[in-house]
């Protein structure tokens, strides 16, 4: 199952291989030349110069074999030598060399038997036979005649019992071969290519792979969409959108979470393990998706050190949370209805040289606690884990945090890390978002538009709504809470 998950996270990859390993495969097969391969067949016999000195060197017939046997274990060699080859170029009239004609010869002694066979291969088939048959009929020779002793008559007699044939195909390249070699070797250098970038990558490319650091749910996978660039939260912009349903399902998931001890209502804590992952963009999408359901929401922006909720929403962001906590303003002074009326946004305010010692302070932490006295989630935009330790404080705080991870942004080292920072203080991890997930527009509308036919503005299945126009969404006010 993990190489299956593998292969699904760099398919890509894998069928760029096959591609490439395939089409070299086609253009080696499609590009090289035709062989053809001629055999001939020699047979090896003993032979002596009369009965008596057959008798005198050999006792029997068994020691005749054993002779033969012994001797044309070198034949195949003997085959590629000059004493046999050169006269071949002589007589054919070769333009090549002995170790040139060599390269072209497949000399073979079967086992346990006293055959030669000898095979050539040339792009000319008839030069293919004449050649094999020429080296037959010249190692016969150099055999019979020279190899022994000068005066003596051989003990060896080689037979050409068959002749090369002009063959009438090519015996390469192999077509079907080659063919099951580029697909079978295209999958496997595939697979490896796929295993060797998956061992060295750095960044979190599929959701799964999170939980492999950290054991926690996936709450949503929320795909990357011009959509979410806008200032207008996507369930107030296109509450129809698939993204839409995405954030619903992270608001389900987040009332399954349990509330902090000794209240019925909830603290979110968001971050990420970095910069860019798409903290912000999560923490507005889910506190409106909250306040959609009709619970009163309060979502507090304390990444003190890269505000950016106000600018998200198009807010007014120079008084906020860092007034509150310096005791320059109150709360009633710097929260801000959004949208509804059960929809509150505490902004940051200026960035403070004392970022760590605001959030650590005890006016914030007594600004949650009245904060979850008079909403039923209280969601805190935090700084990233590897930037700040805030997410930690507000996690222990309540039940645990919500991890914002971006697909080929959060780096694995750092997410080992942080894994190992929240076993040892003992802080849970509530589930992750998974942003810039992989799931295309066209999947994503395939997926839903059988059930949203309707645009934002319809209540009824009338198409003839598309055409009324929206209602204009009043500035955002501020709203009294009380200290």
């Amino acid at each position: 199952m993990d190489l299956l998950r593998i292969i699904r996270k760099h398919v890509i990859s894998v069928a760029v291989t096959f591609v490439v390993v395939f089409a070299a495969v086609c253009a080696y097969t499609l590009l090289t030349p035709p062989k053809y391969t001629a055999t001939s067949q020699v047979f090896a016999t003993f032979s002596a110069s009369d009965s008596t000195s057959s008798q005198g060197n050999f006792n029997d017939i068994n020691n005749a074999g054993s002779y033969i046997s012994n001797q044309i274990k070198s034949y195949p060699t003997l085959a590629t030598t000059e004493s046999v080859l050169q006269p071949v170029i002589d007589q054919l009239g070769l333009n090549s060399t002995v170790s040139q004609l060599a390269g072209q010869l497949t000399v073979t002694n079967p086992t346990d038997t006293a055959f030669v066979n000898i095979s050539v291969e040339d792009t000319n088939p008839k030069e293919a036979a004449d050649i094999a048959n020429a080296v037959a009929k010249s190692m016969k020779t150099v055999v019979e005649d020279s190899l022994y002793s000068s005066g003596n008559k051989s003990p060896v007699t080689l037979s050409v019992v068959q002749q090369a044939q002009e063959p009438s195909g090519p015996s390469s390249p192999k077509i079907t071969l080659n063919m099951a070699i580029g697909i079978v070797g295209g999958l496997i250098l595939g697979i490896i290519v796929a295993l060797l970038k998956d061992l060295f990558s750095t960044r979190i490319e599929e959701a799964f792979e999170l939980q492999e650091y950290i054991d926690a749910p996936i709450m949503g996978r929320i795909p990357e969409d011009d959509l979410l660039k806008g200032e207008v939260p996507v369930i107030i912009a296109k509450p129809s959108s698939p993204i839409a349903e995405e954030y619903r399902r992270v608001r389900t998931n987040l009332s399954f979470t349990a509330p902090v001890e000794g209240m019925s209502s909830r603290l979110i804590v968001m971050s990420s393990t970095g910069p860019s992952e798409g903290k912000t963009t999560s923490a507005v999408n889910t506190a409106v998706a909250l306040a959609e359901n009709g619970a009163k929401v309060l979502l507090v922006d304390a990444d003190l050190r890269h505000p950016s909720v106000a600018n998200r929403l198009g807010l007014e962001g120079n008084a906020g949370l860092t007034h509150v906590l310096s005791g320059q303003a109150s709360v009633k002074d710097v929260v801000q209805r959004y949208w509804k009326p059960n929809l509150h946004i505490m902004p940051a305010g200026p960035k403070p040289p004392n970022a760590s010692a605001l959030l650590n302070s005890p006016v914030m932490k007594e600004l949650l606690k009245q904060a979850l006295a008079q909403y039923d989630y209280v969601l805190v935009d935090t700084s990233p884990l590897v930037v700040a330790n805030d997410a930690y404080v507000f996690g222990a705080m309540g039940n645990g945090i919500v991890i914002v991870s971006g697909r080929d942004v959060t780096d694995k080292r750092d997410l080992r890390d942080i894994a190992a920072q929240l076993d040892t203080l003992n802080i849970s991890v509530n589930g992750f978002i998974f942003n810039y997930a992989k799931d295309s527009k066209k999947d994503y509308s395939s997926k839903y538009n059988n059930y949203y036919y309707y645009d934002d503005d319809s209540n009824s299945g009338n198409k003839n709504n598309r055409n009324k126009k929206r209602p204009k969404r009043s500035a955002p006010r501020r709203a009294a809470v009380k200290r």
